[in-house]
């Protein structure tokens, strides 16, 4: 009798942790390391090579996506949609960038931790819905952006990877704005 039941807890053991592991859905933790780049993929024809590129500072468009709830990020996170996060083809998984709207001079901190845009011509970043609306965003398809590679502070990184916003940064001055504009062209 003993054998029989230590085999029937062992089984009960086993499968409860089976259930657990599926109830996780099996998602990397929220965590900044490690860091991924990844090797060259092709999606719909066209080669992305991801690189560490600590200088990363680019003018284009942003869109944002948020239907995707509870699918896997490229990085292994469960994404969640009202969260300060992004897709980005190339850049380090997870890195963080200052995206500026370049239509209001708003900017945000946002957590990158996905793959994407992969339509549109010009589009450089994809956000989250949270970081869309956070940017102000939300209301158009895409909207004009700057992109830029920043390391914030260990609070910051802390709220984010909490799926809450950073320290609020002021807005960019018109002159600047103007500047950035004239990128885009």
């Amino acid at each position: 009798m003993r054998r029989h039941s230590g085999i029937r807890t062992s089984g009960t053991a086993v499968m409860l942790l089976a259930l657990a592991a599926c109830a996780g859905g099996g998602y990397r933790p929220v965590a900044d390391t490690p860091v991924r780049i990844g090797p060259a993929y092709t999606i719909r024809g066209a080669t992305y090579v991801p690189a560490a590129a600590p200088d990363y500072d680019a003018v284009g468009y942003a869109s944002w996506y948020g239907s995707e709830s509870g699918d896997r990020t490229a990085n292994g996170e469960r994404f969640r949609p009202d969260w300060i996060t992004a897709a980005h083809t190339t850049l380090p998984l997870p890195t963080y960038v200052e995206v500026t709207a370049l239509d209001t001079g708003r900017r945000i901190i946002v957590r990158v931790n996905d793959r994407g845009p992969f339509a549109g011509r010009g589009r450089i970043i994809d956000l989250s819905r949270g970081a869309a609306e956070a940017l102000g965003l939300r209301a158009q398809g895409h909207a004009p952006v700057r992109v830029r590679r920043v390391e914030p502070s260990e609070k910051d990184r802390k709220r984010l990877r909490e799926g809450k916003a950073a320290a609020a940064l002021a807005p960019v001055p018109a002159d600047e704005l103007q500047r950035l504009r004239a990128r885009l062209r």
